[in-house]
């Protein structure tokens, strides 16, 4: 989508073709799909620890319900496809190991599974898959400056629609 975005700014009339899978719901009531204009919906692989605790803290989570929950859309669609059990630290119980979404969904439909520990459990999966790419970023110049070059495209790109 940059690379699509950034040949709209040169004028290029060639661009590249988008071809996407699942996306992800936003973080917030009513997303049916993340923004990148709001930093706040989506987790992005740059984000620190703190970023992603806080957005998940406060995402949009309705208890009991599955519908439209984008913290069930990250347990079935990044979470389980990249764990093959998944620990979760209930309050008052102890921790509990799900083997599947539907194990982990049942639970949360019933009210066994509260949003607030299903969240602290995302966040902490999130950042344990983010964390070799934080590291990479760190630790590998190339990489880091590659990355410092996209957010100054990202950056001209946002002052130029906002001077239109």
């Amino acid at each position: 989508m940059l690379a699509k975005e950034y040949c709209d700014y040169i004028k290029r009339k060639e661009k590249p073709v988008i071809i996407s899978h699942h996306m992800l719901s936003g973080l917030k009531e009513g997303q049916t799909k993340m923004s990148k204009s709001d930093p706040d919906s989506a987790i992005f692989m740059e984000d620190t620890v703190e970023d992603v605790n806080r957005k998940i803290k406060k995402s949009f989570c309705p208890e009991k319900i599955v519908a439209n929950n984008p913290i069930l859309d990250y347990c079935k669609n990044i979470i389980f496809p990249s764990f093959k059990n998944y620990t979760i630290q209930i309050k008052n119980v102890g921790p509990k190991t799900y083997s599947s979404y539907a194990e982990l969904e049942a639970d949360f439909i019933d009210g066994s599974l509260h949003p607030s520990d299903l969240k602290t459990a995302v966040a902490s999966a999130i950042n344990n898959l983010l964390q070799p790419v934080r590291d990479h970023f760190t630790n590998d110049s190339y990489a880091r400056n590659l990355l410092a070059t996209i957010k100054g495209w990202n950056d001209e790109i946002a002052k130029k629609k906002a001077a239109e």
